[in-house]
Formats: structure tokens, C-alpha cells, sequence
């Protein structure tokens, strides 16, 4: 039999399980437990939220790297290829490590029916079951209670943020999303929470569980100014410890706070300025995310993001406002059907000067037509293309060194513009890094 390449497993994947989403952890027990997959590393910290998961996973890892630690990061979705979503030591797994592991998978599960995910989250717990590491940050992919990331137990476990969204999965309250997001929990673990008001399933079950708990506004915070910020947390003797003059970060630093009282809870060595410096080194390709790129002979200033959701846009809405550019802000936009569009683009309007706004390459895409007439209604100046690509030339034709485009609303968005851009800058020397 040939062998499968990691395009061909993908393919074979994406058709396995009758449904792409199939929430419960049964399934995922047993392959484990043929695998013989236990604890991936030492230190676990499972990560899970409606926003701000990406970053604060970011922070940490980078944070444990900053110690010589050997660190291993899982991750969902992906922007342009599936190894991003699986990191081992800083580097991202080969086509080869990730199709041994889809092999093992394959051959553990036999008559089980695994979904695309379910697959995934296996093969990476293989992979970093053989990679000898120190720790390993998890991103739940759907909210937490239910999903394949869960079968490990965390160290610790974060919660985001606390927000509606997949209401198909998740319920269409705070208090429903709370609840599964609180399945990451575990008996007498720390237990952490970015959200100021976490809704009351989740305060249960940290009763429940005895968990010590973290929360943001009591336990540990930020303050920031125009030119730094501050930090302070509570170690696990109950001891306070700050952080003074912290540089300005791209990410949010209020997922910056939230790792920092994360990483303060392992009992690692405390240094300030190597801590303020893996804090500045932390990247994620596609939030926060400022470009510059050169386009027939012209400088331009590009921010992507993939908040899709009304959380998500808020945040934004509110970055966008307390950085203002010289010019004005041009804005390329797609949003996918199952998301709430009135929310999404209803904190941005003010913020926007004209939109581009296309259909995604996917089925599950909202049309352009409807996200043209739900931006006039709001007084929006607006114009429909047929494609992302063609939809960022039509700003990048407007737009001056002066002007940003912010492009955002999907995963799907910023991947056909990372493409666009690669495109755009072999052989211009563009400086591709976030500013």
C-alpha cells in the first residue's frame, strides 16, 4: 500500500465520522486508552474560553520557554497549515511526525469512529507522549466539558473569557457556555478566570471540586497607562507578587495577565525582566496582527484578526479606538453564516471609513449580498467583491501609507489573505512581522 501523505490522511479524515462536530469524550477514552496515552508532560495547563484562548496559550508557552523548559503546544484551527496546530519545542510537527502519529491513531481505533478533531487531538497527545517534554499547553477546541482536549487532566485549567457563541453546541446563554467551559476543571486544581463576572455554574463548580481559584479583579490584575503597564497576582501561599513597568503589548494584555498569574501558580523561577521580555516575544499569526507590505510600489499597514463573534468585536472595536491611525480605516470583511453579524459589525461601524466585504470560500459562508445590505443598514459605505484577494485590491487601490486596512471576521478571512500576502510579498522584501 502506498503511503498516505499528510494531504491524503487530511482528506481521509475530513470523511471518517458522519458528522464534523460529535460532542462527548467516550469515543475518544477508548482510542486513548489502546494508545496507552496518559499524561503528556509534567506540567499541563489546559486552556479553554470564547475569546482569547490563542494568545493566552501564546503567553504561557512562551513564558515556560523563557525557562530552557521543553514545551509542547496544541492548538485549533489552523490558518494555512495543519502542522500549526501542533508545536513541539517551538517548531511546528513535520508531514512526517504528524502522519506516523495519524497511522497510530488509525490502527488503535479500529472499529471506533473518530472525527476529524477527535483524530487530531489524539495524534497530538501521541506526538508529545514521545517528546520527552516538560510541559504542554492545551487549547480546548468547543467549549470544554465535551471536547476530545479534555481527556487530559490539566494542572491547570484557565477560563478566558465567558461569552456566547456556537449556541448549537454550547446553549445560547452566559451561564450554559460557563457550565461546559467549567468541565475543564479538575478535584482540587487551581483553576483560573480572566472574565470579571464569571456566571454562576462556573463558581459551582468550583465549589464542587474545592478547586483554589484565580480571578481576574480579585486575585490578580493589570493596569496600564500610555506607556507601560503594571500586574500584580497572588502566588499559591496566598502572597502577593507585582510586576512594575511592563512594556505595551500587541496581544491583549489582559490574556497577558492571565498567563502571567497561570505561570506564577507552577512555582517556576520569577525573574522580571526575562519574564517582561518572553511577554513582548509572544506572537499568534492572526490576531492583533499589524503588517506592512508593499503593493505596486506602495507601502501599506495591514491589520488582520480573526474575531468573529460580538465579544471578539467589542475588543477590537475598543484596540482600534485607542490606537487611531493618521488616515483612515478601510476594512475587508467575511463572516460565516452561523456567527451573529448584526453583533459582530455593530461595534466596528464607527471605526471603519469603508468596507470591502465578500463570501468565504466555504459552504457554511454568509453571502456578500447579506453582509452588504446589513452594513448599509447601519449607514455603512460599502462595495461587494467575489473573493477576499479581489476584495483587498480593491482597498489596497484606495488606500495611502497613511490608511490601515483592518481585514477580519474568520479564520477563513485571514487564511485566503495570509496566501494573498505571501503572494504580494516574494521578492519585495516586506516586513511580514507584527507591529
Amino acid at each position: 500500500m502506498t503511503q498516505r501523505t499528510l494531504g491524503d490522511w487530511l482528506a481521509y479524515l475530513e470523511q471518517l465520522h458522519p458528522s464534523a462536530i460529535d460532542m462527548g469524550l467516550e469515543r475518544s477514552q477508548q482510542v486513548a486508552a489502546r494508545l496507552g496515552l496518559g499524561k503528556p508532560a509534567p506540567r499541563v495547563v489546559t486552556v479553554t474560553g470564547t475569546n482569547g484562548k490563542g494568545s493566552t496559550c501564546a503567553f504561557i508557552a512562551a513564558l515556560l520557554k523563557a525557562q530552557g523548559l521543553k514545551v509542547g503546544v496544541y492548538s485549533s484551527p489552523h490558518l494555512l497549515r495543519y502542522n500549526e496546530r501542533v508545536q513541539i519545542d517551538g517548531l511546528e510537527a513535520s508531514d512526517e511526525q504528524l502522519c506516523e502519529a495519524f497511522a497510530a491513531v488509525q490502527a488503535a481505533r479500529g472499529e471506533i469512529s473518530l472525527t476529524y478533531f477527535e483524530m487530531g487531538t489524539l495524534a497530538a497527545f501521541w506526538l508529545f507522549s514521545r517528546s520527552a517534554l516538560d510541559a504542554v499547553v492545551l487549547e480546548v477546541g468547543l467549549g470544554g466539558r465535551l471536547d476530545a482536549v479534555n481527556l487530559i487532566d490539566a494542572d491547570l485549567a484557565v477560563v478566558t473569557s465567558i461569552g456566547v457563541d456556537h449556541a448549537d453546541w454550547l446553549g445560547d446563554t452566559r451561564e450554559s457556555v460557563a457550565f461546559e467551559k467549567a468541565g475543564i476543571f479538575r478535584q482540587g486544581k487551581p483553576a483560573l478566570c480572566g472574565d470579571l463576572n464569571p456566571p454562576q455554574p462556573l463558581l459551582d463548580k468550583v465549589r464542587e471540586l474545592s478547586c483554589p481559584f484565580f480571578l481576574r479583579g480579585r486575585d490578580f490584575d493589570l493596569a496600564n497607562t500610555d506607556q507601560n503597564w503594571q500586574w500584580r497576582g497572588v502566588d499559591a501561599r496566598g502572597e502577593v507578587v507585582e510586576l512594575r513597568d511592563l512594556p505595551l503589548l500587541d496581544l491583549p494584555m489582559e490574556n497577558a495577565a492571565l498567563a502571567l498569574q497561570a505561570y506564577l501558580l507552577l512555582d517556576l523561577p520569577w525573574d522580571a525582566g526575562q519574564i517582561a521580555q518572553a511577554l513582548a516575544d509572544a506572537r499568534i499569526v492572526g490576531r492583533l496582527d499589524r503588517r506592512q507590505f508593499v503593493w505596486q510600489g506602495k507601502p501599506l499597514n495591514i491589520l488582520l484578526d480573526v474575531g468573529h463573534n460580538p465579544h471578539a468585536a467589542q475588543y477590537l472595536a475598543e484596540r482600534l479606538a485607542s490606537r487611531p491611525v493618521a488616515g483612515k480605516r478601510l476594512a475587508v470583511f467575511g463572516l460565516l453564516a452561523d456567527k451573529d453579524l448584526p453583533g459582530v459589525i455593530q461595534p466596528l461601524s464607527r471605526q471603519v471609513a469603508h468596507w470591502a466585504v465578500t463570501a468565504l470560500d466555504t459552504p457554511r459562508s454568509r453571502s456578500a449580498a447579506q453582509l452588504q445590505a446589513a452594513l448599509e443598514n447601519l449607514g455603512a459605505s460599502v462595495q461587494s467583491y467575489s473573493s477576499v484577494a479581489q476584495a483587498l485590491e480593491g482597498q489596497c487601490e484606495q488606500a495611502t501609507a497613511d490608511d490601515e486596512i483592518l481585514l477580519f471576521g474568520s479564520f477563513f478571512c485571514v487564511g485566503e489573505a495570509l496566501q494573498w500576502l505571501s503572494r504580494q510579498t516574494q521578492g519585495e522584501g516586506a516586513n511580514g512581522g507584527a507591529g
